[in-house]
């Protein structure tokens, strides 16, 4: 069965970005052998005019660059979309699957890098190369009050695209920083599976996350 593809917006790159050679040496592969696959840049997952932005590190193997929608069918997602149900900032409930998956409210998902690494580890350089439409990501969300990071790699990328200085924006979980325009960014533990299985992040952790980007940036 053909997964369903979300539209994507014209910032983003093409379905055939040559911008990251080795990225682009896995998705070839990965188009033959999956076809059913998205296996292409994932796009933002965002409402009309969101207030708060989460900032994630690339998409999952069996994640997102297999259904096309961020933290949806690997084992990140029931954490990740439970959590923000639970929070009001998205209505539905998490199965997996991109048909009837929960939809942001007030929110934006998106991606450090919009391809998918090998074991998920992007180089500095793809990092770099992408960055860029992270940049219009962020810049086109005009009510935009607070970004979380999921983790270090992400809290970079947001640091920079933002505006701020990485050696006085320095990552911890539930580490806040005020950006130069004013806009917050808290950073947390990426919710990957490891991090789960380890007791790196609880639920209770993540949660209060979200619960702080609340009290911080209103829903209104």
């Amino acid at each position: 069965m053909e997964i369903a593809t979300p539209t994507a917006p014209a910032a983003d790159p093409s379905p055939n970005c040559t911008l990251c050679p080795r990225l682009v040496e896995l998705r070839e592969g990965l188009r033959i052998e999956h076809p059913t696959w998205w296996n292409a840049p994932v796009p933002p997952l965002a409402d009309a005019d969101p207030w708060l932005a989460i900032v994630g590190l690339a998409p999952g193997l069996q994640g997102a660059n297999r259904t096309g929608r961020p933290f949806t069918g690997d084992r990140s997602g029931p954490l990740f979309w439970n959590i923000l149900v639970e929070a009001g900032l998205a209505e539905g409930s998490y199965t997996g699957k991109v048909d009837d998956a929960p939809m942001p409210k007030g929110i934006a998902v998106v991606n450090a890098v919009r391809c998918l690494p090998p074991e998920n580890k992007p180089t500095p350089e793809e990092i770099r190369t992408c960055r860029p439409f992270l940049d219009a990501d962020l810049s086109a969300m005009p009510s935009l009050r607070v970004v979380v990071a999921l983790g270090a790699i992400a809290h970079q990328s947001a640091v920079k695209a933002l505006g701020g200085r990485l050696p006085k924006a320095r990552f911890a979980h539930l580490a806040e920083h005020r950006m130069p325009s004013g806009i917050i960014l808290i950073d947390s533990y990426h919710c990957s599976r490891y991090n789960q299985n380890t007791g790196r992040l609880t639920p209770e952790m993540f949660a209060a996350v979200f619960a702080r980007a609340i009290e911080l940036g209103g829903a209104g």
